[in-house]
């Protein structure tokens, strides 16, 4: 090829031709010489005929041609540039004829758009015309999708004309959200409304090199019309003439593919009508005076309409519900998801749900997720070969999280390093596009980030480094958790955050370790599950015990099933037979209470009781026939359950400690409901005012939120006691009781619930106006917890 005349062979067919000789997909090729895979498509497919000498010469070193092959290759590209002639620029140039601005005009105007009348001239500013082909914008996706919302916030900008504030549009996201596609859709679309000229320069942002500022600016001002012997040398130079040629003029400007502020600030107007739309991965914080405009995944909806407008509506139509699986594996994200429509439109037979059951071994899903020259890893691996080592680390340890989002302290215990410098990485992997902020607070990784995510680390990481990370964050984890479960035992004094990793970002109330405990269950059961598996039995055994009176303040969670499976196991696994008989306990209480199995609950309390037998146990002994009791009385058997609690009564008896104070009064609860759902209220209520009498008592010795939720409850119990007997001003003074106490301890859910009751007692007594009030606020809290997602405390503590 090296002796072929370059003149008679276009760019596109001598690129791929050397490119098939080199043994080199697109890919490949794209990603060692730093040009874009776009780009290189457009070079390949003939719309790109004339490319820079400086990316010919990338290409050429990558395809390791030889000097005669490269002259070859540069030829042909020059030989595709366009040679419109230019205006020259002198220093002192006039406003020009009427005619030739009249036809430069016309030169502008796009195809597809009607002509405007030419702007008015400016006699201090040469007119020259945007030259037909350089800079043009590609061209528009025919089944653009969505946005409207963004595109509405970009045409409001764009009717604010206000010439001492150039419009500058700042497009950022992860990559593959379709931000070049949404700033070209943009341009075209203002087009009949800045008849001077729409450009569009690629920035090469990812590339190893991007394209400096000085060459960027050249490439403006060529396209403006300006001779190559006008155009200045310097860098401030050509942005000051660079400004004076637009400050009258209507111009689209999109400037793809950033890689920082340095790079766009000189491309920016600085003043006048013009529209600059700046994409870029990066967030570009430092770039002053622009208008963000964020785009994020698609909703579930759009996903749906953009895989229809690609594939064929009727296609989609016909499986809507695996149309929505498709939606879902593929993150929503625009790029994923023109990439699965484009294999669908490739394979004319192949149903939706074939596609989605293939896509849904995460292993396999970012090799299926490439057609053509559109891929999501590349995209992904851009971004992450231009970040830090250390930012490198963090988004791969990132892929071990357990939960939907985490915060900085959270991914140090993964990434091994501090908080401080771990929220530093975040924070510029967030800027980079590839973690996103799901509350001020606390980051997510897009799905197929972490995806990637976990490639790196299996690609980057020895197997023996990424199972001591996950070792590592777990002893960490469950010290925490453990730490902030203490937190809630009856006598505790606080000082158990002493025994936090990290004192410096360690819960420091009990409010923030009930938040901390909630927020990172999926870390901290996670790392239950991790210790296990490592045989850290032990500290699976404490983390469960140290958290089980926490356990009783949110009694709807159904993974005290899995937490306390797993310390029954870990119990069983040491060998240590008292551990075993207080966790199959908590484990029986745990079906009755939490997961409403009843029947697994009264056979788990059998072997409790067992097990404490054979101990010589009497408090565990009176734990298991207390959750017995509660047991049989769920399966309506109210006289083998009353024989249970008075048996766990005198058990508790025997035991001088302050469990087995609060046991007698847990069996005290349950002999009262027994009574009263046989229908014999009275003398519930007898029995349920002894047990709030040591309740009551309980509160004065030891205060803590604990007793206060006793006394609530049994309160509250009192109240449904008066009810059945009808005796509704009692009722009501009894769940004003319950709602002091609940007041006290900050529990909104079990609050609505009494509310709701003390309503009834209300209107019973002729006071609707009053029960209205109360039963609308009661309701404006329970909407409120469903669309927060809380989880709701039970009716009863400790079994009861």
């Amino acid at each position: 090829m090296g002796d072929a005349v370059a003149g008679g062979v276009e760019f596109s067919g001598l690129l791929a031709g050397y490119r098939v000789r080199a043994g080199l997909t697109q890919e490949e090729l794209a990603e060692r010489s730093g040009v874009s895979l776009r780009a290189l498509g457009d070079m390949e497919r003939g719309r790109t005929r004339g490319p820079q000498r400086r990316t010919v010469r990338a290409l050429a070193s990558t395809l390791g041609l030889d000097a005669a092959d490269t002259l070859t290759l540069e030829r042909a590209a020059q030989s595709g540039r366009p040679r419109g002639t230019r205006a020259t620029v002198p220093a002192q140039a006039g406003p020009r004829a009427p005619k030739a601005a009249a036809a430069d005009q016309a030169s502008a105007t796009p195809e597809n758009a009607p002509a405007a009348p030419a702007a008015p001239a400016n006699p201090a500013v040469p007119a020259v015309p945007v030259l037909p082909g350089a800079l043009a914008l590609p061209r528009d996706i025919a089944d653009f999708t969505a946005r409207e919302d963004v595109l509405a916030r970009l045409d409001e900008l764009v009717r604010e004309d206000d010439p001492a504030h150039p419009r500058v549009l700042l497009v950022s996201g992860q990559p593959g959200l379709g931000k070049t596609a949404f700033a070209l859709h943009a341009a075209h679309s203002l087009a009949d409304r800045f008849p001077d000229g729409q450009l569009s320069l690629d920035l090469a942002g990812m590339a190893p090199t991007p394209l400096p500022a000085r060459d960027a600016l050249g490439q403006v001002l060529r396209a403006l019309g300006v001779e190559d012997g006008a155009v200045p040398a310097g860098t401030e130079e050509r942005a000051g003439l660079f400004r004076a040629l637009v400050r009258e003029r209507r111009l689209v400007l999109v400037l793809d593919n950033a890689a920082d502020e340095a790079q766009v600030r000189p491309l920016l107007p600085g003043s006048g009508p013009a529209v600059t739309i700046v994409t870029s991965r990066n967030a570009l914080p430092g770039l002053e005076s622009v208008h963000r405009l964020r785009l994020d995944a698609l909703a579930p909806t759009e996903a749906a309409a953009l895989l229809a407008r690609i594939a064929g509506r009727e296609r989609i139509a016909a499986e809507p519900d695996a149309v929505a699986e498709l939606a879902r594996l593929c993150g929503y994200l625009p790029l994923a998801l023109r990439i699965a429509g484009q294999r669908l439109v490739a394979r004319e037979q192949l149903p939706v749900s074939r596609l989605v059951r293939q896509l849904a071994a995460e292993e396999n899903r970012l090799d299926l997720l490439e057609t053509g020259d559109l891929a999501v890893r590349p995209a992904f691996a851009l971004s992450y070969r231009r970040l830090p080592a250390e930012a490198q680390l963090v988004l791969r340890r990132c892929a071990l999280t357990a939960g939907p989002d985490f915060t900085a302290p959270v991914a140090a215990m993964y990434a091994g390093l501090s908080a401080v410098r771990t929220e530093r990485c975040l924070e510029e992997l967030t800027d980079a596009g590839l973690v996103q902020l799901a509350t001020p607070e606390r980051y997510r990784l897009h799905d197929l980030v972490r995806l990637y995510a976990g490639e790196r680390l299996t690609t980057d990481e020895s197997p023996e480094e990424v199972r001591a990370a996950e070792l590592a964050a777990a002893g960490l984890l469950l010290a925490r958790a453990s730490a902030a479960g203490l937190r809630f035992v009856p006598d505790s004094t606080g000082e158990e955050a002493l025994g936090d990793p990290d004192p410096a970002t360690a819960p420091v109330t009990t409010a923030d370790a009930t938040r901390w405990l909630e927020e990172e269950s999926p870390e901290w059961l996670a790392a239950m599950y991790r210790a296990a598996g490592a045989g850290g039995h032990r500290a699976v055994v404490d983390t469960a015990e140290a958290m089980h009176w926490f356990s009783d303040r949110l009694l709807s969670w159904d993974i005290w099933g899995e937490v306390f499976q797993l310390s029954v196991d870990s119990a069983r696994a040491l060998g240590d037979r008292h551990a075993e008989t207080v966790h199959v306990n908590y484990l029986a209480w745990t079906n009755v209470t939490c997961l409403h199995r009843y029947q697994r609950g009264v056979e788990l309390a059998g072997e409790g009781l067992e097990l404490a037998r054979e101990l010589g146990d009497r408090e565990q002994e009176g734990w298991a026939l207390t959750y017995l009791g509660s047991g049989l009385r769920r399966l309506h058997r109210h006289q083998e359950a009353t024989d249970s609690y008075h048996r766990a009564a005198e058990a508790f008896a025997s035991v001088d400690n302050r469990a087995a104070r609060i046991g007698r009064l847990v069996t005290l609860r349950g002999a009262a409901t027994c009574l009263r759902e046989s229908g014999r209220a009275e003398e519930a209520v007898e029995s349920r005012r002894l047990a709030l009498a040591g309740a009551l008592e309980l509160v004065e010795r030891w205060e803590s939120p604990l007793m206060h939720f006793l006394s609530a409850m049994t309160a509250y119990e009192l109240g449904l006691d008066r009810a059945a007997l009808k005796q509704w001003p009692a009722a009501e003074k009894a769940y004003r009781q319950a709602l002091t106490h609940y007041e006290a301890i900050g529990r909104p859910d079990s609050m609505t619930k009494t509310l709701t009751e003390l309503g009834t007692a209300l209107i019973e007594q002729g006071r609707a106006d009053e029960a209205r009030e109360l039963l609308t606020e009661a309701l404006t809290d329970l909407s409120a917890d469903g669309r927060q997602g809380r989880r709701r405390t039970g009716t009863a503590a400790a079994g009861g």
